[in-house]
């Protein structure tokens, strides 16, 4: 049987060429549940710009046993108070904490690259989802899991199969039922995966706890607040009014480097009658390591291979990096010089365009909602199609064309703010759109002061899955030489 993820998604790509300027709002049944299908910015706006249709689709149910109702699957009052609680996690002083992880790990990844230098070809997806494993565990956990150098790993393994395992579940509708579900020999190997992952992330919280509360105790730590109040600001030993998630210095003059769980664990502690118990802060650091992982990944490797079908194009990002990096190839990038690498992220957000990591955006419409002219009723699943989107010929003159050119600020005036959402748009946006920028620019930075990158893989040959995440379905090939 065909993959289901491949036919519907090649459906899908199918009726924009059908269809074309035309195609922006189509109902249709799957499985029993109604569905309108939407690519149109101005019937996307109505429905992402809502506080009212927050709620995911019932595709994002399959990753609760391993998530639970963490931000991405969470929903009403629970959402907010998450969100509320972990937005200062993603301060830009915080992703400035990150930028020596980027910097390793990607420097890891290049030297992995060095045995594939001049073969004729590799998949260069494997690697790079090694990469943002091991950056999402330091980042989450503060955990040092060496995806990148032991494969054999039981929790890098659990990460994988778990993927697969659910995966699986999704394109097969027989296997939508939890009672046919529990009968299968993934069922089995579902739950012993739920089990080492969930150990693992309770230890490591269990750790954290106690090794804050030890700190607060010896009173030599930067989290206890002069004023028991919700603001986000501390005194320091200087008097000094400072955000309370920010720990400066050890006893030995050395910065601490953070993670995300002790981020979340302060903010939660600082938050009045928001306290989150250890199944809390377990599902965030899970959510965060599951959408700070794949999705990353496909963007960096979509990334290396439209830049490797461009050579004019890569000349120009070479140009960029080596003037900003004053022709040091060996020295990694500080975060105000990832900023200045104007261009490279013009060539991020239109690999993103065309190939957006998350390529459908599914909301339940909790109400009755109009959209272009039509009433669509409440209990409607609402599939919003960003691939198709991304690719209006009204709004991207030769859609198909890899032009980095149009994100220059000035190619962006007058275009429909909801005519591009890599990271979704509106109240349920992306939280980690500025962590992930900042990754993927650092990891590809890293790879091009090194190699120059050729695409072997024609894009018009490759088969794409439209997963929760976009993938091709036999890797992406490419080559790559020592630059000179």
């Amino acid at each position: 049987m065909k993959n289901l993820y491949v036919e519907v998604f090649s459906r899908l790509t199918g009726l924009r060429q059908l269809f074309g300027r035309k195609q922006g709002l189509n109902k249709g049944w799957l499985f029993g549940t109604p569905y309108v299908m939407i690519s149109k910015p101005e019937c996307v706006e109505p429905i992402l710009s809502s506080p009212k249709h927050i709620d995911k689709s019932d595709d994002y149910t399959y990753l609760q046993p391993w998530l639970g109702t963490g931000l991405l699957t969470s929903f009403g009052q629970k959402w907010h108070s998450r969100r509320k609680i972990l937005t200062p996690a993603f301060h830009f002083k915080i992703l400035e904490d990150f930028m020596d992880i980027f910097n390793e790990q990607s420097s890891v990844l290049v030297k992995k690259l060095e045995k594939e230098i001049d073969r004729d070809s590799f998949n260069v997806f494997p690697y790079v989802t090694l990469c943002t494993l091991d950056i999402v565990c330091e980042t989450a956990m503060g955990q040092h899991v060496n995806a990148q150098g032991d494969k054999d790993s039981e929790y890098v393994k659990a990460v994988y199969e778990i993927g697969s395992i659910i995966l699986n579940r999704q394109t097969k509708f027989w296997l939508h039922s939890d009672t046919i579900f529990r009968l299968t020999s993934d069922y089995h190997r579902h739950q012993e995966c739920i089990k080492i992952l969930h150990g693992f992330s309770y230890k490591v919280i269990r750790e954290k706890r106690d090794m804050i509360r030890s700190e607060r105790m010896n009173n030599n730590n930067n989290f206890v607040s002069k004023n028991n109040n919700n603001n986000n600001t501390k005194i320091d030993q200087n008097g000094n009014h400072v955000d309370k998630l920010y720990i400066e210095d050890d006893n030995f003059g050395k910065k601490k480097r953070l993670a995300f769980l002790d981020l979340l664990i302060t903010a939660s502690d600082a938050q009045k009658g928001a306290h989150l118990t250890d199944e809390d802060i377990r599902e965030e650091v899970d959510t965060f390591m599951f959408e700070g992982h794949d999705t990353t990944s496909a963007a960096v490797s979509w990334s290396l291979l439209l830049l490797g079908g461009n050579p004019k194009i890569q000349e120009r990002v070479f140009h960029e990096i080596d003037t900003i990096m004053c022709g040091d190839r060996d020295r990694a990038p500080t975060m105000s010089e990832l900023h200045d690498m104007k261009y490279l992220e013009c060539c991020i957000k239109e690999a993103l365009r065309l190939y957006p990591s998350v390529p459908m955006i599914g909301r339940h419409l909790k109400e009755d909602i109009k959209i272009d002219n039509y009433i669509v009723p409440a209990g409607t699943t609402a599939l919003i199609v960003t691939y198709m989107l991304h690719r209006r010929p009204e709004i991207y003159k030769n859609p198909d064309r890899f032009d980095p050119d149009r994100f220059l600020p000035e190619n962006c005036v007058g275009r429909h703010p909801f005519a591009y959402i890599p990271f979704s748009a509106g109240p349920r946006n992306c939280i980690g759109q500025k962590f992930a920028i900042l990754e993927e620019k650092a990891i590809i930075s890293a790879v091009l002061r090194k190699y120059r990158i050729e695409a072997v893989d024609r894009r018009e040959d490759l088969t794409l899955m439209g997963e929760l995440i976009l993938r091709p379905k036999d890797g992406l090939r490419v080559k790559i030489t020592k630059r000179e």
